[in-house]
């Protein structure tokens, strides 16, 4: 189990782990792997909080109800579990503006924390317009032999390595 405390685990050890999760995900919910739709609901559960059973009329809200389920207890997962593994191994180390970040745009945290804000929203919003998120097409839907889900993960990275290029 040394494996647990090391910065970095093999790529074969965790697309073996990840493939097991798809499996149970698909043989205990009959869904695929997913975490957009957990953001969604989200939004519903807080513009419940403040708006009350109004919220609930919303058509999108009737198709991804806001309750807490599989999918939202995963992306809780994901969180405590990056947590746990960075402290673990000794790299924890919280920061608002990386180091990456300061070499080439500076050290101010108020731009930085702008764009993350921003990327985030225009990523939650992509990913429920295309119907998922990199976990859903790109995990879920490769190894399904999908074939939306194998140009959707060619666009991960061709724009990845293009947004690298312009901004790094």
């Amino acid at each position: 189990m040394a494996f647990l405390f090391e910065a970095r685990w093999s790529p074969y050890l965790v697309g073996v782990g990840i493939g097991v999760l798809c499996w149970l995900t698909f043989l205990l919910s009959d869904k695929p792997l997913g975490c957009s739709a957990a953001f969604a609901r989200t939004s519903g559960m807080l513009e419940s909080f403040v708006r009350g059973k109004k919220a609930m009329e919303r058509p999108y809200f009737k198709e991804f109800f806001p309750v807490v389920d599989w999918e939202w207890m995963l992306v809780l997962g994901i969180v405590i579990g990056a947590f746990l593994s960075s402290t673990m191994s000794g790299v924890f180390s919280p920061s608002l503006v990386p180091s990456l970040w300061v070499s080439t745009f500076g050290p101010m945290a108020f731009p930085r924390l702008v764009v993350a804000f921003n990327g985030g929203i225009l990523m939650g919003f992509g990913a429920r317009w295309a119907g998922g998120c990199t976990s859903g097409h790109g995990i879920s839907g490769t190894l399904q032999l999908a074939v939306s889900g194998w140009i959707a993960v060619a666009c991960f990275f061709v724009s990845g390595v293009i947004t690298a290029f312009f901004i790094y």
